[in-house]
């Protein structure tokens, strides 16, 4: 029994993707829930489960093309066994064939000129004939697989639109040897690049500075680190302690954490600090609901599951949407100082930055300390440079003093 297999239901706001990746190729078994395919948005990677257990067929979407929500991907021969696993270079070409929609395909053999005479009506094999064309590479939506000339025209016209958009794609000059190559942004990128330039053109983004004498952390963290690694099985990083002290900052700077929406300020009573990860398709921000009632454990523990499920493209729309503060580290790639970008509508965005053992003065005397410089990004409409300033303040002596986080003093 053929059974559809369709894209799944896209977020709120996404009205199409990319079909990033096909793990199985036609004629090949599948389990039921197995992961077959990968669709990519403008904000998740989303995953195409096998509805059945049996063999695929009749691919219609190939790599790169554009999905939308409930589009059927393939067909499924239900409780049929496919063959082997084909080799990955030998089934790229099949399972990349431009194909027009079909309920159950039916294709003709290579160089089967019979198949091909009962496969085709007389206006598709005029057509196949005029563009050198056979029966076997197009699949029919007519009746028991029929081709039709539509499906012959809509073959060409993706056909077409693919060969410009790999032309652009792979586009080189070597001109004078300085060779050049264009590639289309990802979804996931042109999000990004469209999000950033909404924050530089809506908010009037300041930035401040301060540095902050790690030591106190690093030594409670060297002391504590085995057994909470111990108790919890996650390692005890920095970014907890940041994130409790932003929680406790944002509570005396409420300013910190409220938005703007047209002429009103939102205050939000509630502390959901988003947490930047980079990832090979781009930055994410998935947030930490509650941050001000989470354990360092918790923190670290979402932290972890957050970072290992963005590389692999599964997080879900719920867990990158809102936040009411973010706090980015270009200190793990090594920056000493950047200016970061607000991630709208929130108004303020915390960036830490590697740390470095520098002199200081200290009593009088100078010596080597383990420093960071922070840097607060806030949008100027509603937040003054005072609260700014204060807000840094704050999280430096949280960090420089870490008791006062359990105390909450």
């Amino acid at each position: 029994m053929a059974v559809k297999i369709n894209a799944p239901q896209f977020p709120e706001s996404v009205e199409e993707g990319t079909l990033m990746t096909w793990h199985k190729a036609e004629g090949e078994s599948v389990r039921r829930d197995e992961k077959i395919a990968e669709i990519e948005t403008d904000k998740i990677v989303l995953e195409v489960a096998a509805p059945d257990s049996g063999m695929l067929t009749g691919i219609r979407k190939r790599e790169g093309d554009a999905v939308k929500a409930g589009e059927v991907l393939a067909s499924l021969e239900a409780g049929k066994k496919g063959g082997d696993k084909p080799d990955k270079k030998a089934v790229s070409a099949e399972t990349r064939k431009d194909s027009g929609p079909a309920n159950e395909p039916v294709r003709g053999k290579p160089g089967d000129d019979a198949t091909d005479e009962v496969a085709a009506g007389p206006a598709a094999r005029k057509l196949l004939e005029e563009h050198g064309l056979k029966a076997s590479d197009v699949i029919g939506a007519g009746q028991a697989g029929r081709i039709t000339r539509e499906d012959v025209v809509q073959f060409l016209e993706k056909r077409k639109a693919e060969d410009k958009r790999r032309k652009k794609a792979a586009s080189k000059s070597s001109a004078k040897g300085r060779p050049e190559e264009r590639a289309p942004m990802t979804r996931i990128r042109a999000r990004i690049a469209d999000r950033l330039v909404e924050a530089q053109q809506t908010a009037a983004i300041l930035t401040t500075f301060n540095e902050v004498n790690m030591a106190p952390v690093r030594e409670a963290r060297n002391r504590h680190r085995e057994e909470f690694e111990k108790e919890y099985k996650v390692k005890l990083g920095y970014m907890s302690f940041f994130v409790k002290a932003s929680a406790e900052a944002l509570k005396r700077f409420p300013i910190l954490n409220a938005s703007v929406d047209g002429q009103d300020i939102i205050y939000h009573g509630f502390y959901d600090i988003g947490i930047a990860v980079s990832t090979d398709r781009g930055l994410v921000v998935p947030i930490l609901r509650d941050a001000d009632q989470m354990t360092f454990a918790e923190i670290e523990q979402a932290i972890l599951d957050y970072s290992t499920r963005a590389a692999e493209g599964r997080l879900t729309i719920e867990e990158l949407t809102g936040g009411t503060f973010s706090i980015t580290n270009g200190g793990v790639f090594g920056s000493l100082w950047s200016t970061p970008i607000l991630n709208p509508p929130q108004s303020a965005i915390l960036g830490m930055h590697t740390i470095h053992d520098r002199p200081v003065a200290e009593n009088g005397k100078v010596v080597i300390r383990p420093m960071m410089y922070l840097a607060l990004s806030y949008d100027h409409r509603i937040v003054d440079g005072r609260e700014a300033v204060l807000f840094l303040a704050q999280i430096r002596e949280l960090l420089e003093d870490p008791a006062r986080l359990l105390l909450q003093v």
